[in-house]
């Protein structure tokens, strides 16, 4: 009791602390009182709910018994031990992530998430964690095939895409004459390239290299110069200075003492 009377104590203070200097973040939000930010309710709480999609190897995975793992999973426990509570994970999809974190069904999104100007209206990011961009993968017997997006975006050419998130979004602005097929399990969506059913997917260049990785029958393409520029973090709802300062300040600390370079060379090398 004394331990967590006192993780209380200095968690209102950082919420004050934070409230009284404007702190802001990757976002500028608009501050809500200090008694309702996220940062005191977790440890009140004793638990930090994080939304996650469960189907983004190697950020976020959930097998067929429930458990769940990827770089974002421990780096959500790492999180959450930071505040002395333990990490419960809330199952999403990639097209009610947003609404989830916003309207309070879980305090933070983590799984590989993409920063979009889209998402950006409805909720607040952290500071970036990984910088990405879209890239393609296919049989590595096609891979010259699609040295480049045109040669891709052609008649005859079957683009895979899942549903509900940026993957979707890009084919759907750029692929114009190319057939694109959608398929619903991100985690079986290799499969379709590796069995024929398909030839390319374009996806953040982060999967392209973790799948190659996977599927010896794969090839990233060029992930080293994606199609895009984009940047990964994590999702928060906007409005709570106190608790985006908070996560902020642990994304500097995990990124600069090893912390996530160690998760993501376990499945990069």
């Amino acid at each position: 009791m004394r331990r967590s009377t006192t993780v209380i104590a200095v968690i209102a203070a950082f919420v004050v602390g934070a409230l009284a200097a404007g702190t802001a973040g990757y976002l500028i939000t608009t501050s809500r009182p200090a008694q309702s930010s996220l940062l005191a309710t977790v440890v009140q709480r004793g638990e930090l709910r994080v939304c996650t999609t469960g189907d983004y190897r190697p950020f976020t995975y959930r097998d067929s018994t429930g458990a769940n793992t990827g770089i974002d999973v421990d780096m959500a426990r790492n999180l959450a031990a930071s505040l002395g509570v333990p990490a419960t994970f809330v199952p999403v999809t990639w097209s009610s992530l947003v609404d989830t974190v916003t309207s309070g069904g879980c305090d933070v999104g983590m799984g590989g998430v993409s920063v979009t100007l889209a998402r950006a209206q409805k909720a607040a990011f952290a500071e970036p964690i990984m910088v990405d961009g879209k890239a393609a993968i296919a049989r590595c017997a096609d891979k010259p095939r699609f040295p480049a997006l045109t040669a891709i975006d052609q008649p005859g050419v079957r683009v895979v895409v899942n549903p509900g998130g940026t993957n979707e979004a890009f084919a759907t602005s750029n692929i114009h004459r190319a057939t694109i097929l959608p398929h619903p399990d991100n985690n079986t969506i290799f499969d379709e390239i590796v069995a024929g059913r398909a030839d390319v997917m374009i996806t953040d260049a982060s999967e392209t290299r973790f799948q190659a990785k996977l599927h010896p029958e794969l090839c990233a393409i060029n992930p080293d110069a994606p199609f895009t520029y984009a940047e990964k973090a994590y999702l928060l709802p906007q409005g709570d200075a106190a608790w985006l300062a908070y996560v902020n300040q642990w994304v500097r600390q995990t990124t600069h003492d090893g912390t996530y370079a160690e998760l993501t060379k376990r499945s990069f090398g």
